[in-house]
């Protein structure tokens, strides 16, 4: 028999974190000109200092708001409160459980999943709708949540890969965002910065290392560990029409991606592939045709 999620009992008691249900900030709605910010991102100084915790969090709220102003949350509160169920399930099973950690759906038909810096975690409706179970959405989730715990994003801009800002920027403009949230030059090195790790994503190391740890979390947390390869073999037979373009261009083919998982994993998984998919439960709040 298959046993019940430790999480259900939490459903009624987390609500939609504030940061994420609040409108858009102004300075989020701007049409930013993604070659002008590229090309003044490689301007910038590469760094060697650290972004402390706190820092992490602002950068990841900057960085969220550049994705809500692309794309609003689905107008859905129970669809919400259920993503940032499961999701924050999955991250107390990680190794940042601490994190104030936010996950949200956007109203986008592309087919994509971001993290941000200090646990702000994204997914788009297309993606969402195109799922079959809560251990898929687990099996996404949890490689989000794997880039945040590893400090992926951060590391790709400190150790500038694609001479993008360094961390001096990203203090600089930290302090300053009271005065000047994205005016000053410091915020648009910044924003820069994220633009380019959007469009070109992270280096391909850091998703197969997101594609391991990932699974473990969904079987940590109970799941069927094989959501995220179900995910990616979808992937693998979906034409590659526009709304699968940013995520193949900043992602590794999924095949690659599932060979990268099965020489790691082998049978390793497969004790816990009787755990829960749970997909009456999701087809019925997403709205799964």
């Amino acid at each position: 028999m298959k046993r019940a999620l430790p999480f259900v009992g939490l459903v009624v008691a987390l609500a939609v974190p504030a940061t994420l249900s609040n409108p858009v900030p102004a300075h989020a709605q701007l049409n930013i000109d993604f070659g002008r910010l590229i090309d003044t991102a490689r301007s910038v100084v590469q760094a060697s200092t650290e972004i402390d915790e706190k820092q992490e969090v602002q950068l990841g709220q900057e960085w969220a708001a550049v994705l809500l102003g692309a794309a609003p949350l689905v107008a859905d509160p129970s669809l919400q409160r259920y993503v940032n169920t499961v999701g924050r399930w999955l991250a107390s099973q990680s190794e940042r459980p601490d994190l104030n950690w936010r996950f949200g759906v956007l109203e986008s038909d592309n087919i994509n999943a971001f993290a941000t810096p200090g646990g702000y975690i994204l997914v788009t409706k297309g993606l969402a709708m195109r799922m079959r179970s809560e251990a898929e959405l687990a099996g996404v989730l949890a490689h989000e949540i794997a880039h945040v715990v590893q400090k992926h994003h951060l590391k790709a801009i400190q150790k500038g890969a694609w001479a993008k800002v360094g961390a001096n920027v990203a203090t600089e403009y930290l302090s300053q965002r009271s005065r000047s949230p994205v005016g000053s030059a410091a915020g648009q090195q910044l924003l820069s910065g994220i633009k380019e790790i959007m469009l070109r994503g992270l280096d391909k190391d850091d998703e197969f290392e997101a594609d391991r740890m990932g699974v473990v979390i969904a079987a940590r947390a109970g799941y069927d560990p094989f959501g995220l390869p179900a995910v990616l073999q979808l992937l693998n037979t979906m034409p590659q029409d526009s709304a699968l373009e940013l995520l193949f261009a900043t992602h590794p083919p999924p095949n690659d991606r599932l060979d990268a998982l099965e020489r790691v994993t082998g049978t390793k998984l497969d004790r816990y592939a009787t755990q829960p998919q749970v997909s009456e439960r999701y087809t019925r709040v997403v709205g799964v045709k």
